[in-house]
């Protein structure tokens, strides 16, 4: 038997297969990612089995794009004999917001809730949906478990997630949230296999397209940086990380609608919006320029300043903890975050930092360094599969 892990975008869907041995989830066999899935795209499937790659591009189609993506999915499932069974679908499910968390089995029951976040995380929430329900139609028999990036933070205490507005607000839900849990699940379960100290006071830095910290003590989440949606804290590729509420006043007053200013929030700020050329930062550190170099400046400005703030809530630092893509492969951007941060005692080996890439989890620091420094590349689709073998 094996589970299906998939994350559904906007114009893309991520998959990845698990075994299961005697209960428990092995790595996996087959990885893939369906792209142009957004109307009028030209889908291109790529996997990868067996260390074997495989491109192909899809047909064209006037049907539903996701449709489409879930029979050349099902058909690539039945050409490989060696590929167990299907037991059940994981979703990578974006905000659970006050009703789950913890993974569920999917209803639609299940299904009408989570519609009400999708203000939430308009980038994410309505596509991880969208995926559920093309799945639902495409796979009938089998079960469907919704995995949300929210749960890891629900030991948030009460200081941390509440916001200083009036009460009746926080009874309706509105309060800090968090996201990334998969990823920062994930992290700290090879932490605890590799470190020694992971158990302690730990930051984790999952910096990508999307970016976040997390604050953890004893393995559990005590504080991150992102909030009640997927806008606040860090600054991102697209989306501007925490803000002055001002600025959207004065914005409103100007006669900004409500359209226009989540365009700009999530779609037209961040690397993108202070470079005015790309939210992607390897094309930022080739460009050279120096808008590009503001943009870099900002973001590792940022992620010091939140780390701070962080390091302040655990009274101090014992582990450092890069993922995500900026953070697994960026070795610049981890050299002048330590280096900011040598006062707590962090100190990284320069060639160590270099051979991090991303392909395997490695320890960066020098030896007599107080704090630890990790590289873990991360794998949400894993923690997806985990939790739903648990529910089987």
């Amino acid at each position: 038997m094996a589970i299906l892990s998939v994350n559904a975008g906007s114009s893309s869907l991520k998959f990845a297969i698990y075994p299961l041995t005697a209960g428990q989830v092995e790595s996996s066999v087959l990885t893939g990612c369906i792209q142009g899935l957004e109307p009028g795209g030209a889908p291109v499937l790529d996997w990868t089995f067996q260390g074997n790659k495989k491109h192909l591009q899809l047909p064209a189609t006037t049907d539903d794009p996701f449709e489409q993506a879930l029979r050349s999915l099902s058909e690539l499932l039945t050409r490989k004999p060696s590929i167990p069974d299907i037991q059940a679908i994981a979703h990578r499910v974006v905000h659970g917001g006050r009703d789950f968390s913890n993974s569920v089995v999917v209803t639609e029951a299940v299904l009408a809730r989570l519609d009400r976040l999708n203000s939430l995380a308009p980038l994410h929430q309505p596509h991880n949906l969208q995926g559920i329900r093309a799945f639902q139609k495409a796979f009938a028999a089998t079960p469907q478990v919704a995995c949300f990036d929210t749960a890891f933070h629900a030991t948030l205490p009460e200081v941390d997630y509440s916001f200083a507005l009036p009460s009746s607000l926080t009874a309706q839900g509105v309060r800090r949230y968090g996201f990334h849990g998969l990823s920062y699940q994930y992290i700290m379960g090879v932490l605890q296999q590799r470190s020694e100290q992971a158990g302690g006071r730990v930051l984790m830095a999952h910096l990508g397209n999307g970016a976040s910290l997390c604050a953890a003590q004893d393995g559990r989440s005590c504080a991150t940086t992102m909030g009640f949606s997927a806008l606040d804290g860090l600054m991102m590729g697209t989306r501007s990380g925490s803000l002055d509420a001002g600025v959207l006043l004065y914005l409103l007053e100007r006669g900004w609608d409500h359209d226009r200013l989540q365009t700009l929030l999530y779609k037209q700020s961040g690397l993108l919006g202070v470079s005015g050329i790309s939210a992607d930062m390897r094309r930022l550190r080739a460009d050279g320029s120096a808008a590009a170099q503001r943009a870099i400046d900002l973001f590792t400005h940022r992620v010091v300043r939140e780390s701070g703030a962080l390091v302040a809530c655990l009274q101090g630092l014992d582990v450092l903890a890069f993922s995500g893509g900026i953070g697994e492969h960026d070795a610049v951007l981890r050299a002048q975050v330590c280096e900011r941060l040598s006062w707590l005692g962090v100190e990284i080996d320069p060639d160590l930092n270099q051979q991090a890439t991303g392909d395997a989890v490695l320890a960066i620091h020098c030896p007599d360094s107080r704090v630890q420094v990790w590289v873990i590349p991360t794998d949400e689709g894993l923690v997806a599969a985990q939790e739903a073998a648990r529910l089987m």
